[in-house]
C-alpha cells in the first residue's frame, strides 16, 4: 500500500478515534484492551476496499463493536479466576479522550459506577445499550453495525434497560454533587467521624474494592451505611500516618488518589443520588493504576 493511501487510512480512523475509543472502553472497561481493539480495527481498515465503504464511521463502529464483543466473550475464564471484585480500570478524562461528555448519558455510561453495572449484560446487550444510550444511534444504524434487525436491536435495548434500570437510578447526581459528597466523605473519614460518614451514605449503598490479589482490599462487597462508615474509617482514618489525598478526575467524575509512604496508591470514586453516596469504588490493583506512576 502506498504511503499516501496509508496516510489517508490513518486520517479516517483518527477523525473518528474519540468516538471509537469511547465505544471500545465502555464495552470492555479497560483502556489497554480498548487501545488494542482500535489497533486491530486500524489493521483491518488498511486492507478494506474503501470505495466499497459508504460510511467509514459505521464501518469502523462495526469492527470495533465486534472486536469488543469477542474480547468480552474471551475473558470470561480469566474473570472467574480474578481475586475479589472486579472493577473497570479508571482512566483520567481531562481533554475528553473519549469524545464529548455533553449529554448526561455520555457522562453516565463512562462512569466507573455505570460500567460496573453494565457487567451484568451479555456482550450483545451491552453493545446495543451503549450504541443507543451513549451515542444516540438509531436502531437502523445499530442493526447495520451488529448484523441484527432493527426490531431485534430495539428489543435488546429494552432488555438491557430493564437489567440496569434499577441501579441506574442510584447514580443520577451530577459531578458537582458528587464532588461535594466525596469531599465531605473524605473529611469525615480522615477525622474518624463514624456518625458523619453514616449520614453521607445511603442505607442501601455498596462499597466495592478491587485489589486484584495484588494489594490489600476487601474480598467481598461491603453493604449498608454503618458497615461502609466503619470500612472507610479503617482505610482512611486518622491512624493512617502520612496519608495524602490527591484530587483528580476519572471517567468524567471527581475522584481522589490516596498515597501513603511505603504503600501502593488507591483510587476512590463514588456514585450518588438523592444527596447520598450510593456506591463507593476503591481501585488498588496496580495494573489498573499504571498511569499514576
Amino acid at each position: 500500500m502506498s504511503g499516501t493511501s496509508t496516510t489517508g487510512s490513518a486520517g479516517a480512523l483518527q477523525a473518528h478515534r474519540p468516538m471509537l475509543l469511547g465505544l471500545a472502553y465502555r464495552m470492555v472497561g479497560s483502556l489497554p484492551d480498548a487501545e488494542d481493539i482500535l489497533q486491530d480495527a486500524y489493521l483491518r481498515w488498511l486492507t478494506v476496499d474503501r470505495e466499497s465503504v459508504a460510511e467509514p464511521r459505521r464501518y469502523l463502529s462495526r469492527v470495533v463493536s465486534r472486536l469488543a464483543i469477542d474480547k468480552l466473550r474471551a475473558r470470561r475464564a480469566s474473570r472467574e479466576a480474578y481475586v475479589g471484585p472486579w472493577l473497570p480500570e479508571p482512566v483520567p478524562t481531562g481533554g475528553e479522550p473519549f469524545g464529548p461528555l455533553d449529554r448526561v448519558e455520555q457522562r453516565e455510561t463512562l462512569s466507573v459506577a455505570m460500567l460496573h453495572v453494565l457487567e451484568r449484560l451479555n456482550p450483545i446487550e451491552r453493545a446495543v445499550y451503549l450504541l443507543r444510550t451513549a451515542f444516540d444511534l438509531p436502531y437502523t444504524e445499530i442493526a447495520g453495525i451488529l448484523d441484527r434487525s432493527p426490531a431485534d436491536c430495539r428489543q435488546l435495548h429494552h432488555r438491557a434497560v430493564a437489567h440496569v434500570g434499577q441501579d441506574r437510578t442510584r447514580f443520577t447526581a451530577d459531578p458537582a454533587e458528587q464532588e461535594r459528597l466525596l469531599t465531605a466523605f473524605l473529611a469525615a473519614a480522615r477525622d474518624g467521624d463514624l456518625a458523619g460518614l453514616t449520614a453521607l451514605v445511603a442505607t442501601n449503598a455498596t462499597a466495592w474494592s478491587d485489589g486484584g490479589g495484588r494489594v490489600r482490599a476487601a474480598l467481598n462487597p461491603v453493604y449498608g451505611a454503618d458497615k461502609i462508615a466503619r470500612f472507610a474509617a479503617g482505610v482512611l482514618g486518622p491512624h493512617r500516618t502520612g496519608l495524602r489525598f490527591d484530587r483528580t478526575e476519572v471517567n468524567g467524575q471527581p475522584a481522589v488518589v490516596t498515597r501513603q509512604p511505603g504503600r501502593a496508591p488507591y483510587l476512590f470514586t463514588v456514585g450518588a443520588a438523592g444527596g447520598r453516596i450510593t456506591g463507593l469504588y476503591l481501585v488498588g490493583n496496580p495494573e489498573k493504576l499504571a498511569w499514576l506512576t
